[in-house]
């Protein structure tokens, strides 16, 4: 039965938007983390230590956090398997391309594979980044997430990585809400407006709350 339903381009639909959803919320609660950078050191750093503690002493430490790490891989994962059998489905069953754009595509739906590239990228750069130090400029501090921060984005290059990988976040979101809500069935003639309304807002605040950090480090507010 399972099977079944992965098989069918329903299924993938589904799996895409279920999994994006997950996604969304976590960016949601992930950007209003971030936004604490505004309030000092202090705080910031408490609250990565705090993500570290939910749950004790029922969990362990980091149990949770790494709880919360799993079901985000799965559901990159899945969504990223079904869009690229969607995509190939797709390619298949239309070989050449077409002569002209669609006139009603908006540039997010144009540009939702080329997204989600940038976007998978993004995400290992940026684990490599804050989460491993692996690739970190000016040596990473374990426990110390504010300093480690404001070092990313006190480079160049770490700035435009962000701000690049975040407005593709933003087109991705703006047609994604609104493709999912049309797969799980809330789309409808009456409601279309409104949902499409929700995601342009969704887009647009999430796009500049997470831009919001890099530029405070280049322009001083956060040092």
């Amino acid at each position: 039965m399972t099977r079944t339903v992965w098989d069918s381009s329903l299924g993938k639909k589904t799996v895409m938007a279920v999994s994006g959803l997950i996604m969304l919320l976590y960016l949601v609660v992930h950007m209003l983390g971030n936004l604490k950078i505004f309030f000092g050191s202090g705080d910031f750093n408490h609250y990565a230590h705090w993500l570290r503690t939910i749950g004790e002493p029922f969990l362990h430490y980091e149990w949770a956090l790494w709880i919360i790490r799993v079901v985000l891989v799965v559901a990159v994962v899945a969504h990223a398997t079904a869009a690229y059998q969607l995509s190939r489905r797709d390619i298949r069953a239309r070989p050449s391309r077409y002569v002209h754009s669609k006139p009603r595509s908006s540039y997010a739906t144009r540009t939702m594979r080329w997204g989600g590239i940038i976007l998978g990228l993004f995400i290992v750069w940026h684990l490599l980044d804050l989460t491993t130090g692996t690739v970190h400029s000016g040596g990473f501090q374990p426990g110390h997430p504010y300093q480690n921060v404001v070092d990313t984005f006190s480079t160049w290059y770490g700035d435009v990585i962000y701000i690049v990988a975040m407005l593709a976040l933003g087109l991705h979101i703006r047609h994604g809400f609104w493709s999912a809500a049309q797969t799980l069935g809330a789309g409808s003639r009456t409601r279309d407006r409104a949902l499409k309304t929700i995601a342009n807002v969704l887009a647009l605040v999430l796009t500049a709350g997470f831009i919001a950090v890099p530029v405070a480090v280049m322009t001083g507010v956060v040092s």
